[in-house]
């Protein structure tokens, strides 16, 4: 009897091109990772779909770099799981079953749906889905490349439902259902300063709730059984998203409060430990050298005998010393003599202040550029000029600013500063050299009005869409036991989820005239 040839296995190397015959996406590329369990996939506006629980609404951008081609898809959902992430974060996802095709392979797997904006790669096949698949972690693109498609201006979107592809009527896709009105919060101590006021008025124009919380009137509820947020006698559990303007006297309290939202489900648009470490100067430069964003030497030390060691570390006088809590100039010395520098770096001793040493770049010349960073793209930069007799070039310490066009190089910098540091929203303060341009801060609360005025951009208003875009209301506990009730006539299943869900937060009282 002839034996029976064994069949070659499939072998895949670390990174692949695969697509989604179902979905109508032709190709992403992926990250083969065997040490996770389960596939996840990059998606945004996820929502159950209107009238029916059992299926989920979701859009993908295939291709990191056109933020204008979309594909809205939609699936029957498999199931919703607790999924932990990479980063210690517990998360309810939606999961689907579709079919993938590698090469000449095509197979069904499971998949979760979550934002992975803020990751290398826009899907990560786990080892659930390598069943009689070899991986070889030395090689890449061990199979055929993909291409993505070039879609005419008029054909940006697509929509997708059980492989049956409908053309948008709108030219120009904005990633929010026109009709489903959001419960936005702004985190913020200063409710008539500018920058609130711009983000509340653009909230409120785009037709969502908003309200300007107090970050300090919050009451925090470490129940197991019932965690919570309390706002007086309002319980914050009703909250699609914040948006944290956090001072620096509360960042603890701030990031306290930021988890606790997170683990209420509430979308926060800069998470709680982005956020702790753009307050820590010394920490974010110690991100910026292992994700080798180009920075200012910086230097630091601990004991009083080190501290010769420690200017000759950042190549002596002039230097920079700055407090490693600080904002708006504030707790920042240009010594421009080892002896001044001696003499700023005893009183920072003397009072127990931590601080860090970092060579003056003689190429600034008084000016930095502010870059406003929202999610993967700059939309809007300035330069800020300090006054005659300051080398800060804050607007706060007398600055002025002008309009700037930044290279590319520049727009990549300030892109991957935030991003290392995990800021959606970000203030990315750099220093134009001969070397290239060199990141100085970042700043997890930018003030908008010096840049709005400069720039003429609504910066507020592209914060609001990008929330429009981003925002993944996670399933509640309640929706994901229904979605397994084996009972199929006790009515939606995620009825608090969809539309018909009441708002447990009432807009401002804000009255509006008609033209």
């Amino acid at each position: 009897m002839a034996e029976t040839p064994e069949q070659e296995p499939f072998v895949m190397g670390w990174e692949e091109w695969l697509s989604f015959p179902d979905l109508a996406i032709p190709a992403v590329k992926a990250k083969i990772d065997t040490g996770a369990k389960t596939s996840a996939l990059h998606a945004i506006s996820i929502r159950p779909e209107k009238g029916n629980s059992r299926r989920v609404r979701f859009i993908v951008q295939p291709n990191p770099d056109d933020p204008h081609h979309l594909v809205e898809c939609v699936a029957p959902v498999a199931d919703i799981r607790e999924i932990t992430s990479s980063n210690g974060i517990h998360e309810h996802r939606y999961v689907i079953q579709t079919m993938i095709r590698v090469g000449e392979r095509t197979w069904p797997i499971e998949l979760t749906l979550s934002n992975r904006e803020q990751m290398s790669y826009r899907m990560l096949l786990g080892r659930s889905a390598l069943q009689d698949v070899v991986v070889k972690p030395q090689a890449s693109l061990l199979q055929p490349e993909l291409s993505y498609p070039q879609p005419n201006a008029d054909d940006r979107h697509t929509l997708v439902i059980n492989g049956t592809h409908r053309k948008s009527t709108a030219r120009k896709l904005e990633v929010r259902p026109s009709s489903e009105r959001l419960d936005l919060a702004i985190l913020s101590r200063e409710p008539d300063c500018y920058s609130t006021r711009r983000l509340l008025e653009a909230a409120l124009r785009r037709g969502h709730n908003c309200r300007v919380i107090d970050t300090a009137r919050c009451c925090i509820s470490i129940n197991p059984s019932h965690p919570d947020v309390m706002y007086g006698e309002l319980s914050l559990r009703g909250l699609d998203a914040v948006i944290p303007r956090i001072g620096a006297s509360v960042t603890l309290f701030g990031m306290a409060l930021l988890r606790q939202l997170e683990l209420l489900g509430v979308y926060c648009v800069n998470g709680p430990e982005a956020i702790g470490i753009s307050r820590d100067k010394l920490h974010a430069h110690q991100i910026f050298c292992r994700e080798k964003v180009p920075m200012p030497v910086t230097g630091f030390a601990h004991s009083p005998k080190d501290t010769a060691a420690l200017m000759e570390s950042v190549g002596g006088a002039p230097m920079v010393l700055k407090l490693l809590q600080g904002s708006q100039g504030k707790g920042v010395v240009l010594a421009e003599t080892n002896g001044a520098a001696e003499s700023v770096i005893d009183a920072f001793r003397n009072l127990d202040a931590n601080f860090l040493v970092q060579e003056f770049l003689h190429d600034a010349a008084g000016c930095d550029v502010r870059c406003i960073v929202i999610g993967n793209r700059v939309v809007a930069a300035m330069r800020r000029r300090a006054s005659a007799h300051d080398f800060r070039s804050n607007l706060h310490r007398g600055g002025t600013g002008e309009k700037v066009t930044l290279t590319p190089e520049e727009r990549n910098v300030a892109v991957r500063a935030a991003r290392s540091i995990g800021l959606r929203v970000a203030g990315v303060d750099l220093i134009q050299t001969q070397q290239g341009p060199k990141v100085i801060e970042v700043n997890s609360s930018p003030g908008l009005q010096g840049v709005e005025a400069v720039t003429e951009i609504d910066v507020a208003d592209r914060i609001i869409a990008f929330i429009e875009r981003h925002i993944h209301i996670k399933p509640s506990s309640r929706a994901r036991e229904a979605l397994r009730a084996k009972d199929n006539h006790q009515g939606p299943l995620m009825a608090t989820m969809g539309e018909s869900q009441g708002s447990s937060l009432a807009a401002p009282v804000v009255q509006e005239t008609a033209p």
